[in-house]
């Protein structure tokens, strides 16, 4: 329970005053209920029930000058407050409930906008950890667990207080009564406790099920093509039919022992009524009007004991959410970059005077393996074109990501103009870059806000100029729409080509001192191809590009070529040069394309 504990100081750390706010409303509304409750005593007394006597009652006196009135006047003065006591009891609920949805709601947006800030100021390495369905479940369905089990936190605190009350107004009225009640109900709490830690197993299977359904959807999603045109439907149905099962028959058995807890409650209430009444008169020998009274106490009591030991079952099976979401925050707190994002825009940038340089820089992704990278060193001078060519699996990605900032290598150093590239260095560094990945990805919105979201203060004019530099201006004019079309889900809607083509113009409408490209030519025809190899030979001189390179003939007009194998840079010069050197694997690189062609 301590993973409860500390979301509790959390929230009472957010609330603040509202939350002693909120427990002086409760108070308040458990001490009316006791009032009204004591009031129907004199109420039951009046119209001939205990024969006009409340002497034996505590406070009785209060009720004295009723006595001395006509009937009709004592049971409208007796209605009346009771009915103003009940009407002020129901307005005070109603502004503890809204203060209570205030309070959970409030807590639970700050504490998603907590998780949601720290996992994207987590380092790159992180996301390479992390399956992204993962980040996504936690967002969604243990956040919403979490909500559920905070809302439950302040019903449980609610009847703890009421029940408390209660009993210290029935321990006034009958000590034995009392005592022996909380004794039945601490040996029943005792014997309840193997249903809490059945609920908290319940939780936890909830949440791997959860998490594993939550994957396997995004991931059958991502991959619908394939399933579609391999005629994979049936065996994805029976998958998702089995979890679907698995998923049911768990929320059942958690009802089922839930609703098992409630009956043994309801039996035993049963039982206690009857006892009360049997031990109120042949034993105990208490007047009637304080016997009516502490079994009308208990019967309201009992279904808040029922309710502790229900809130306690729902709360453990949610505790598996709570340490999730904690587990998740430690991740993201250790994993956190060394410096503050800013909106786009905002932060500082960086001109590339002379160039990038790695200095015997060594990368693990993790010390037990072998080194992504080893023993770089290279330069990359400002202004020209350098191409990174390598097999697949090679290190060039690893190479790039390092060059931009997103990782930190265990050994050298990637220095920017003779500067360490670390820190706060690293925000100007990436606010200067514009990166155009292998596989594109654009939002389920319009072309225009595509384009906007890496400068919304863009003009028309910009829009188009960048379009017509990534080749792609002709076909966004022929759309139904043009800017404004809805290019759906990751640009669905769009050929692998177009894709790619604009998001290339979404990198050059940023106009980046470095603009890396991740074979970003890839899906090209031969005309368009030519288009962006030539807007690329303009850029030349006046911007840094970086190019990783699997078509070997995008990077003819390279002004050097990085040479990438086994995670070290074997070959470094110009395309022709390269080309020339037989026993080189740029050749046979060359060689393989050639002979594919």
């Amino acid at each position: 329970m301590n993973v409860i504990r500390s979301y509790v100081n959390e929230l009472r750390q957010f609330a603040g005053k509202r939350l002693y706010g909120y427990v002086l409303l409760m108070l308040l509304i458990s001490v009316l209920d006791m009032v009204t409750l004591y009031m129907l005593i004199p109420l039951l007394s009046l119209i001939g029930v205990f024969g006009g006597g409340t002497g034996s009652l505590p406070f009785a006196q209060v009720f004295e000058p009723l006595r001395s009135m006509p009937l009709v006047t004592s049971l409208a003065i007796v209605l009346g407050l009771y009915s103003l006591l009940t009407i002020i009891q129901g307005f005070i609920q109603r502004k503890q409930s809204v203060m209570g949805a205030e309070i959970q709601q409030g807590f639970i947006k700050s504490l998603r906008l907590r998780v949601y800030r720290s996992i994207m100021r987590s380092n790159w390495t992180f996301f390479l950890r992390k399956r992204k369905s993962d980040l996504s479940h936690m967002l969604t369905t243990e956040l919403a667990r979490v909500s559920q089990g905070t809302n439950l936190v302040l019903m449980l605190a609610t009847s703890i207080l009421f029940t408390v009350l209660q009993i210290g107004f029935a321990m006034v009225l009958s000590v034995k009564m009392t005592l022996l009640v909380l004794i039945g109900g601490g040996l029943l709490a005792l014997y309840s406790r193997r249903f809490v830690r059945k609920s908290k197993a319940y939780g936890d299977r909830m949440t791997e099920l959860s998490q594993d359904y939550f994957s396997g959807i995004q991931e059958n999603l991502n991959g619908i093509k394939d399933i579609k045109s391999n005629m994979l439907e049936a065996s994805h149905f029976d998958w998702f039919r089995k979890m679907a099962n698995r998923l049911e028959h768990n929320l059942i058995q958690q009802v089922r022992l839930n609703s098992t807890t409630q009956l043994i409650y309801k039996l035993i209430s049963v039982v206690f009524i009857i006892g009360f009444i049997v031990l109120s008169v042949q034993v105990f020998q208490l007047q009637p009007e304080r016997s009516v009274l502490i079994i009308l106490i208990f019967a309201r009591l009992w279904p808040r004991f029922s309710g502790i030991q229900s809130y306690l079952e729902y709360i453990s099976a949610l505790i598996p959410a709570f340490h999730a979401l904690s587990k998740l925050q430690k991740e993201c707190e250790q994993a956190e970059e060394s410096y503050r994002p800013v909106a786009h825009g905002e932060g500082p940038t960086q001109t590339l005077r002379d160039g990038i340089r790695c200095n015997d820089v060594t990368f693990h992704y993790n010390e037990e393996h072998e080194a992504a990278l080893k023993d770089i060193n290279l330069f990359i001078p400002a202004g020209q074109m350098t191409a990174i060519a390598g097999r697949s699996g090679a290190g060039k990605s690893t190479l790039i990501d390092l060059l931009m900032g997103l990782m930190e290598p265990q050994q050298g150093a990637v220095e920017v103009d003779g500067v360490r590239l670390t820190g706060e260095r690293l925000l100007s560094w990436r606010n200067s870059i514009g990166y155009v990945a292998q596989e594109p990805f654009l939002f389920h919105s319009s072309i225009r806000d595509n384009l906007l979201l890496v400068k919304p203060d863009a003009t028309e004019d910009d829009l188009w100029e960048a379009l017509e530099f990534a080749a792609c201006d002709e076909f966004v004019r022929r759309l139904p729409e043009g800017l404004d079309t809805i290019i759906g889900d990751r640009g669905v809607r769009l050929s692998g080509g177009e894709r790619q083509r604009i998001v290339l113009a979404r990198a050059i409408l940023r106009k980046p001192e470095v603009l890396i490209l991740d074979e970003a030519t890839s899906s090209l025809d031969t005309e368009n191809e030519a288009k962006v190899q030539a807007a690329l030979d303009k850029l030349k001189g006046h911007i840094t590009l970086i190019v990783i390179a699997h078509r070997l003939s995008t990077i003819r007009n390279a002004d050097q070529v990085v040479v990438v194998d086994n995670g070290q840079i074997v070959q470094t010069g110009e395309f022709a040069q390269l080309s020339r050197e037989t026993k080189g694997t740029f050749h046979q690189l060359l060689g393989y394309q050639n002979a594919a062609q």
